[in-house]
C-alpha cells in the first residue's frame, strides 16, 4: 500500500490544557482549523483529501470535558466522554436506556472507545445515532465561547448536513439531560431502534421514543429520526396525536403512519426515500410498543434516589468544563509546527520509546517502519477493518487513525506484546492455533488484540457478545466460527 493511503496533509498540531485555551485558538484560526477529540471521521475526512485543516487542536488534554454525573437532578455528559463509556454507564442505562442502545448500535467496538459524544454531534450529520435519543430526552447542548458559556436543545444545534449551530470560537463542552420523570409523573419508558444495511453501518433511518404512561394512558409522546431529512428530526404531528389518548394498536399504528408522512428522505447509496418512509413507520411501531411495555415495567424510571456520584467507568465529574471561557494559560503541552519532527514518548509493550515524530505521521507508522513492529496490518486505512487494531491505555484503538503525537504519553501493546518474556504464547493465541483461527493470517493481530480486550472487560461472554464486540475486525477466510469458538475456549 502506497504512503497516499495511510498519510494526511501537512498541518499545526496543538493540545491546548483548558477549555479557554483552545476557545482562544479556535477564535484566531477559524476556518483553518478543526477540533480532534476522536478523529474517527475527522482523520478520514483527511485521508480521503475532503479536508485539509491548516490547523488541528487536540481536546485530549482538556480537563472537564470527560465524565458522565448528575448535577442538579439531570445527567451531565461531558463531550469527550466515549460512546462506549455512554453504553457502559450505569445510570444512563437505568435513567436514559435509549441513549444507552443508541450508543451501543454505533459502527464498531474500537469506533466506541475512540469516539466522543461531542464529535458525533458535531459532525452534523443527519445519521447520528446519538441526536434522536438525546433530542426525544429534551437534551440541550452546553457550549463556550469568547461571549461565554450559552445552552442550545440538541434539536436546534443541527442546522444542515455537516453544518452546526456552533459559531467562530466556540467548543461543545457538555450535553445535559434533565431529570427523568419521577414517581407522581408517570412511568416512563423509552427505546432506540436502527436499521442499516450490516451491523457496523451509518443508518438507513434511525429512531427512539419516549413515553410516559399512567395507567392505560399516554401522558406525553416523543418521537424523533435520523437519516431521514436534512437534519435528526421529532415526529411531532405524530406526537400531538398520542398524547393525553389511551393506548392502543390501531393509535400506534395511526402515529407511525403519521410519522412516516412527517419525514423528507432522499435517494442515497444506503437506501431510497420509499425504502425509508415504509421503515420510519415500521420503527415507529414498534419503538411505541417497545416503550409502552417498559414504561409498565419500571414502574417510573425516576423513582430511584439520583445521587451526585460520577460513574465509576469515567471516574469524574466532568464539572471543570463549566469554567470561565476567558481563563488562559501560558503554553499548550504540545504545539508540533508542521515539517519538524517532535519528541514524544510511548510505552510500547512495556519498554519506554522516546521518538520524534511529524504532527501528521499516524501511530500505525512509527510501530511499522520506526519500530519494526509489523504485527500491526496495514489494511482498509480508514478505520473499516480492524487490521491495525492495537491496545492503546488497555482499550483497542485503529492504529490508522491515531496521530502519534496526540498518544504522547501511552501506553501501547501490540500482537507482539502478548507473549511471555520468555516467548510463550498468550491462552489467546494457542487457542486461535488450536482452533484453526486464521488461513492467511492478515487479520489475526488485531483479532488478538480486540479479543484480548474483551477478555478484559468481560471473561465470561456470551458468543452473541463475542460477535458484538469483534465486529470491527473483518476477515475474508475463515468466517468467523473459529475465531469465536477459540475466544470462547479461553473464556472457559
Amino acid at each position: 500500500m502506497t504512503n497516499s493511503h495511510i498519510l494526511v496533509n501537512e498541518f499545526e498540531y496543538l493540545e491546548p490544557v483548558s477549555v479557554g485555551e483552545a476557545i482562544s485558538l479556535l477564535n484566531q484560526y477559524g476556518d483553518r482549523a478543526r477540533v480532534l477529540a476522536g478523529g474517527t471521521d475527522l482523520i478520514v475526512q483527511m485521508k480521503m483529501e475532503r479536508l485539509a485543516p491548516e490547523y488541528l487542536i487536540s481536546v485530549r488534554k482538556v480537563p472537564g470535558l470527560e465524565g458522565i454525573a448528575f448535577q442538579d437532578g439531570g445527567m451531565r455528559i461531558g463531550a469527550r466522554t466515549s460512546i462506549r463509556a455512554i453504553r457502559n454507564s450505569p445510570q444512563v442505562r437505568t435513567y436514559y436506556p435509549a441513549l444507552a442502545e443508541a450508543c451501543a448500535s454505533f459502527s464498531t467496538t474500537q469506533v466506541q472507545m475512540m469516539g466522543t459524544v461531542g464529535g458525533n454531534l458535531c459532525n452534523g450529520s443527519p445519521a447520528s445515532d446519538s441526536a434522536p435519543a438525546l433530542i426525544v430526552f429534551g437534551a440541550e447542548t452546553v457550549i463556550e465561547g469568547p461571549g461565554g458559556e450559552r445552552r442550545l436543545p440538541v434539536e436546534e444545534f443541527f442546522l444542515e448536513p455537516g453544518k452546526t449551530a456552533l459559531r467562530k470560537g466556540e467548543l461543545l463542552t457538555a450535553v445535559v439531560l434533565p431529570t427523568p420523570p419521577r414517581a407522581g409523573e408517570g412511568s416512563a419508558g423509552s427505546a432506540f431502534l436502527k436499521v442499516s444495511r450490516v451491523t457496523a453501518d451509518l443508518a438507513k433511518v434511525n429512531a427512539a421514543v419516549v413515553l410516559v404512561r399512567d395507567g392505560d394512558r399516554i401522558v406525553d409522546c416523543r418521537l424523533a429520526f435520523g437519516s431521514v431529512a436534512s437534519t435528526p428530526i421529532r415526529a411531532r404531528k405524530a406526537e400531538a396525536l398520542l398524547a393525553g389518548q389511551a393506548f392502543s394498536a390501531d393509535l400506534v399504528a395511526e402515529a407511525a403512519r403519521m410519522a412516516s408522512e412527517e419525514v423528507s428522505p432522499i435517494d442515497d447509496v444506503r437506501s431510497t426515500a420509499w425504502y425509508r418512509r415504509e421503515i420510519v413507520r415500521v420503527l415507529a411501531h414498534d419503538g411505541l410498543h417497545k416503550a409502552w411495555k417498559r414504561a409498565g415495567e419500571t414502574g417510573g424510571q425516576g423513582d430511584r434516589e439520583i445521587g451526585g456520584q460520577g460513574d465509576k467507568e469515567t471516574g469524574r465529574q466532568g464539572d471543570e468544563g463549566t469554567r470561565s471561557a476567558t481563563h488562559h494559560v501560558s503554553r499548550f503541552t504540545h504545539h508540533a509546527t508542521r515539517n519538524t519532527q517532535h519528541e514524544v514518548e510511548l510505552t510500547v509493550n512495556g519498554v519506554k520509546r522516546q521518538l520524534r515524530v511529524a504532527p501528521n505521521e499516524l501511530l500505525l507508522n512509527v510501530l511499522r517502519e520506526r519500530l519494526q513492529l509489523t504485527g500491526a496490518k496495514y489494511g482498509c486505512g480508514i478505520g473499516e477493518c480492524g487490521a491495525c487494531t492495537v491496545l492503546m491505555d488497555g482499550k483497542p484503538v485503529l492504529a490508522c487513525l491515531v496521530l502519534a503525537v496526540s498518544a504522547h504519553g501511552s501506553e501501547i501493546v501490540t500482537v507482539e506484546g502478548l507473549q511471555g518474556p520468555d516467548g510463550e504464547l498468550d491462552p489467546l493465541q494457542e487457542a486461535f492455533i488450536e482452533h484453526a483461527a486464521f488461513q492467511c493470517g492478515y487479520c489475526t493481530p488485531g483479532m488478538l488484540m480486540t479479543a484480548k480486550s474483551l477478555l478484559s472487560e468481560n471473561p465470561h461472554p456470551t458468543e452473541d457478545e463475542v460477535r458484538d464486540y469483534m465486529k470491527g475486525n473483518l476477515c475474508r477466510c475463515t468466517g468467523y466460527a473459529s475465531i469465536v469458538r477459540a475466544v470462547k475456549r479461553v473464556s472457559e
